[in-house]
C-alpha cells in the first residue's frame, strides 16, 4: 500500500507535491493545513487521515479536525499528532508507527520496532529547511519510509 504523508502546507499546496501524492492509497496530513480547499485536493488523490495544527485551531472550518488520530494502517497501529510534544511519554504497545509534523524538519527514526516519521514542511519555505513530503511503502510486515524533496 502507498501511503503520502504531507504536513505544515500552510495554505499551500504545491503542484509538486500532489505530482509526488498521485497513487497513493492513502494521504495523512499532520496539520498546520491552512485552508479546507487543501484537504478537498487531497481528498480527490486519496482517502485522508488529517489532525489540526496549532495554526488550524482558531479557523472555524478546522473545528472538527481532531487534534490526534489513531488508526490501523495496513496493519500498522499509528499514532498521528503534529507536535511530538504531544505524543505520551509511554504509548500503548500496539502502536508501531508515530506521525508528527509542526516542526518542519524532516526525520525518519526507528526507535526499537517502531517508527517515527515527520514528513517535514511542504509548503512556504522556512528559514533554510527542506521542503518535503514523505511516502510510505506499507506492507503487513514491513513498512519503507523515504522522503521526497519538493524543491531543489
Amino acid at each position: 500500500m502507498k501511503v503520502g504523508v504531507i504536513s505544515d502546507t500552510h495554505g499551500l499546496l504545491r503542484a509538486e507535491a500532489l505530482a509526488a501524492l498521485e497513487g497513493c492509497e492513502w494521504i495523512i496530513h499532520a496539520g498546520d493545513i491552512g485552508k479546507l480547499e487543501i484537504l478537498d485536493q487531497l481528498a480527490s488523490i486519496a482517502p485522508l487521515h488529517v489532525v489540526r495544527g496549532n495554526n488550524d485551531l482558531d479557523a472555524p472550518w478546522a473545528a472538527n479536525i481532531a487534534d490526534r488520530l489513531c488508526f490501523d494502517l495496513n496493519g500498522w497501529q499509528t499514532l498521528l499528532v503534529h507536535d511530538i510534544a504531544d505524543v505520551p511519554a509511554v504509548l500503548d504497545a500496539d502502536i508501531r508507527l508515530v506521525i508528527t509534523g509542526h516542526s518542519h524538519k524532516p526525520r525518519i527514526e526507528w526507535r526499537g520496532e517502531r517508527l517515527y516519521l515527520n514528513p517535514g514542511s511542504a509548503g512556504r519555505r522556512r528559514f533554510k529547511l527542506p521542503v518535503t513530503l514523505a511516502l510510505l511503502e506499507v506492507l503487513t510486515c514491513s513498512i519503507e519510509p523515504r522522503l521526497v524533496s519538493l524543491l531543489e
